[in-house]
Order: structure tokens, then C-alpha cells, then sequence
């Protein structure tokens, strides 16, 4: 009774691991990325959509993107909204393809960084502790129920502790590692 539990809290803790992750590639570091600007929502025919349904991104040295539009008519509008997002990009048009400089970070900016990816980080903790304790509930119930005996429900409830603590020590690498990329100079 208790393993679909444990199955089920470490899918979703994964997945909030991996939503994690995805949301640090979005975080500028000194070099190009396309997950930099992927998700920058531009207006297209007056619905907003994603950049990366719009053109394709590419990253041909390490502080260039390149910015393929499929609809040459919205290059503008692509341009607009690259240069109102909170990147601080510069972007630059020859009518084919877009150019976006990556400038270098200030030392300021690099911390702005750090704190944020801090931030993110511990909402993730949050997010795999709250799962935690729903999970922890629901085996609570059960045990209340009379649907497994205590000792297998405590037996339950420390296999959920330690599959929290290593998702938890998956978020503290992936933040360690991100504060060091954005720190490199």
C-alpha cells in the first residue's frame, strides 16, 4: 500500500526538480543560450506568443545568438520585445535574420543573478517539501483507515524523508552549479 505512495511522491518531486532546472536556463550567464530568450513572449497578430514557436534560435559563438524568423513581417515586433525584456539585450537586423549580442555581466548584475537562482532554489525546496507532507497525509489516512498497520505507515513515512532529502540535494548541485556558471567571469 505504501510503495505506490513513495512512487508517486518521487514522480512528482522529479518533476519539480526538472522544472527547476528548466527554469535556471533562463537565467543569463556570460555565454549565449538559447534557452535565454526562448520563452520572451512576443505579440503576433495581437496574441502573445512564445519567441521559439516564432523563429529558431541558435547560439553560433559563445556571445551571439542568431534569431531565424519564420515571418519575415514580424522581425519588428520580435526586435521590440527583445529589447523591452528584463535581459538588458541589444538586438540588431539585416531584414533576414536578428543578431543578439550577449553583453558581459557587471559584477552587480552577476549578484542580482545569484540571489535570484538562490530564490528559485528554495521554492523548489518548498515545492518538494509541500509534496512531502501531502504524501505524508495520505499515508497518514491510510493508516487511520485501518488500511496498513502503523509500523508499515512509519516505515512509509521515513522512506518519504529520505527520497526528499535527495531531491533536495538534486536542487542544492543544480543551484551550486548555476551560481558558478553566473559567477564566472
Amino acid at each position: 500500500m505504501i510503495d505506490p505512495i513513495v512512487r508517486d511522491a518521487e514522480s512528482k518531486m522529479s518533476k519539480s526538480v526538472d522544472h527547476f532546472a528548466a527554469d535556471l536556463a533562463t537565467i543569463r550567464t556570460g555565454r549565449a543560450n538559447p534557452a535565454l530568450i526562448d520563452k520572451i513572449m512576443v505579440p503576433y497578430y495581437g496574441t502573445p506568443t512564445p519567441l521559439n514557436q516564432l523563429a529558431q534560435i541558435s547560439a553560433p559563438e559563445p556571445r551571439l545568438l542568431i534569431v531565424q524568423v519564420y515571418d519575415k513581417s514580424q522581425i519588428g515586433a520580435i526586435e521590440k520585445a527583445l529589447r523591452t525584456g528584463d535581459q538588458g539585450l541589444n538586438p540588431a537586423s539585416d531584414g533576414q535574420v536578428i543578431r543578439v549580442p550577449i553583453p558581459p555581466l557587471t559584477e552587480e548584475r552577476r549578484r542580482e543573478f545569484v540571489k535570484l537562482v538562490k530564490q528559485k532554489a528554495e521554492e523548489a525546496r518548498v515545492a518538494i517539501r509541500n509534496i512531502r507532507r501531502d504524501e505524508i497525509h495520505r499515508v497518514d489516512q491510510l493508516s487511520k483507515e485501518g488500511g496498513v498497520a502503523e509500523d508499515e505507515a512509519k516505515r512509509g513515512q521515513t522512506r518519504l524523508q529520505k527520497v526528499t532529502e535527495g531531491q533536495i540535494e538534486k536542487v542544492d548541485a543544480i543551484a551550486a552549479r548555476k551560481e558558478a556558471e553566473v559567477m564566472e567571469v
